[in-house]
């Protein structure tokens, strides 16, 4: 795909399946689901409430990632970017966390200083999650920056280990999960839907 700097959103459709983000990116299968169309409404409502500093752009050459923080509260001595999501379960999933990483990343290099923390906010619980920003999440965000930036047309990843996955997926009727493992039972192989050619 080029050294093109990554949305820092785009580790988040990432980490959530790789094939999702394969579609997403190269076949512009921007699928309207209930959940996006609800999320981008949600965050537009939002996007002037309360005294913090709204939708910062960021972008870095150095970490290859551009994207816009949510809300960054620096009522704090340290400034603490927060995520906002729709979570109708009250809770966020690992794929949160490593999209609040890239932005925290982005924020410590623009202000030198280190972001050791974000925080995601929940509208289903109106709860603000505090989150530690750890070397393993650090890692994974460079990891899955050098792997999207390797994706190319001609390669498309597995399917995803948790076919659970599919079933809200806005590129499901591109990907066809079930069909790929009926027709070529070897796609299977290493991955969720094993399980589901043998029932």
């Amino acid at each position: 795909m080029s050294s093109e700097l990554i949305n820092v959103s785009d580790l988040n459709q990432y980490a959530y399946c790789p094939r999702r983000y394969w579609y997403l990116h190269f076949y512009d299968t921007q699928g309207r689901n209930y959940e996006r169309i609800e999320g981008k409404t949600t965050h537009e409502n939002k996007s002037t409430r309360g005294d913090w500093v709204n939708e910062l752009y960021l972008e870095s050459e150095q970490l290859g990632l551009k994207g816009k923080i949510d809300v960054l509260d620096i009522d704090d001595a340290q400034p603490v970017p927060v995520e906002r999501k729709r979570a109708e379960s009250g809770e966020y999933y690992r794929s949160d966390e490593l999209q609040l990483a890239g932005y925290c990343l982005l924020l410590e290099e623009h202000i030198d200083e280190p972001v050791r923390e974000g925080a995601i906010y929940l509208y289903e619980t109106d709860q603000r999650m505090h989150v530690p920003i750890t070397e393993d999440h650090r890692e994974t965000v460079r990891q899955q920056v050098n792997a999207i930036q390797a994706m190319s047309i001609d390669s498309i990843p597995s399917l995803t280990d948790n076919p659970k996955k599919c079933e809200a997926c806005s590129t499901r009727e591109y990907c066809m999960p079930e069909e790929t493992v009926m027709l070529e039972p070897e796609q299977a192989e290493g991955t969720g839907f094993e399980e589901v050619i043998s029932e």
